[in-house]
């Protein structure tokens, strides 16, 4: 018994002097427990809706308005043609249109049933199929609103339906969602987690001194360092994209020089988030475990890959700003499902390439003081 005693204190005092263990004993699960507790939300609000009013009447403006008080939609565009209701949706501008035919006040009073159309992005099966779920119970209220007020106590038939238009995914097929999440899932642990061991190997294999030594500069050691994995990672990210085409039917509707680009800056990013990991720490066990923290919870959560970021709280859609997998899995549905050309992506593609400079430049700092 006293030896275990002398055992468990020993090891108390060497997890008070580990400081990056202590920090991960406690702070790391604390702080995923708050950060994921407030994230890990399946309730769907704040879905953008864009409205196209064809009747401008009073019918149709108490319609509107319903989905607006609902909090389940907010209403960030007033669009005049179809033309405009596919060009918001093919840059992920809007999540869901409403179209209100000409007339429908005009049927709905004389007696006939009316139909609104929602226009669903269908990117997203579970998220399409919730929303419009939300989406027939506003048209269901309004209609019953409307019954009561021209039936006068009598029987009539519901004046108002909604008929469901879903865009990119008509079956509203989970895999078309979940396939191209996945990709990006697996590209970004694959390279993070490979690079991070790379530097702490040289270290644990007192060779770091040698390079150290070398005659040869930071930035030539770091290109040095990501080129294999690069090649490596980037052939198998491809490997993945055609085995989801050929397993699961991810269809290719857009611009291949457009995903490459995007899979390309994608890659030097998180090639360059392992390369700081590998900075950072002195052991491959620990260099292996951060590299996990730092990629495949924030990938899973953050990205939108599985929860929409919009129903996040404020501060966490702000940390998610950090995640290049959020805008990677905008532009790869973007191109694969819809089609959309890379134009529509600028602030995408900008995003994974400030990330992979400052994540690349953040590690050269890194190495030059260990060096110097």
């Amino acid at each position: 018994m006293r030896k275990a005693l002398a055992v468990g204190l020993k090891e108390f005092r060497q997890i008070a002097r580990d400081t990056r263990t202590l920090l991960i004993l406690l702070f790391v699960p604390a702080f995923f427990l708050l950060l994921y507790g407030y994230a890990l939300n399946w309730d769907i609000r704040h879905v953008r809706l864009a409205v196209l009013d064809r009747d401008h009447s009073t019918d149709s403006r108490q319609l509107i308005s319903a989905f607006v008080n609902s909090t389940f939609f907010d209403r960030v565009a007033d669009v005049s043609s179809m033309a405009d209701v596919e060009s918001l949706m093919d840059r992920d501008r809007i999540r869901a249109a409403l179209v209100i035919p000409e007339n429908m006040s005009r049927d709905v009073r004389s007696g006939r049933q009316a139909a609104v159309q929602i226009i669903l992005s269908g990117d997203n099966a579970n998220t399409a199929t919730a929303v419009f779920g939300y989406a027939q119970a506003i048209v269901r209220g309004v209609s019953a609103a409307l019954q009561i007020e021209m039936a006068s106590g009598r029987l009539a038939p519901p004046p108002l339906s909604a008929d469901a238009r879903i865009w990119f995914n008509p079956e509203l097929k989970s895999t078309l969602f979940l396939v191209p999440g996945l990709i990006g899932f697996i590209v970004m642990i694959s390279c993070v987690v490979s690079t991070s061991l790379s530097i702490v190997r040289e270290k644990e294999r007192g060779t770091w001194e040698q390079v150290r030594m070398a005659p040869i500069n930071t930035v030539s050691y770091v290109v040095g360092k990501t080129i294999p994995y690069f090649v490596v990672s980037y052939a198998s990210a491809l490997f993945i994209i055609f085995a989801a085409m050929f397993l699961f039917g991810m269809p290719m509707r857009g611009s291949w020089s457009a995903l490459l680009a995007a899979l390309s800056l994608y890659v030097v990013g998180a090639l360059g988030t392992g390369l700081l990991v590998s900075t950072l720490v002195d052991s491959q066990a620990l260099a292996f475990l951060v590299s996990l923290l730092v990629s495949l919870l924030p990938t899973m959560i953050l990205s939108g890959f599985v929860f929409p970021i919009s129903s996040m709280p404020v501060p966490i859609q702000m940390i998610s700003l950090i995640v290049p997998a959020r805008y990677f899995l905008v532009v790869l549905r973007g191109i694969v499902l819809k089609g959309a050309d890379a134009a529509m992506y600028v602030q995408q593609f900008g995003a994974l390439a400030l990330y992979a400079a400052t994540v690349l430049g953040l590690a050269s700092l890194r190495l030059a003081r260990e060096r110097g």
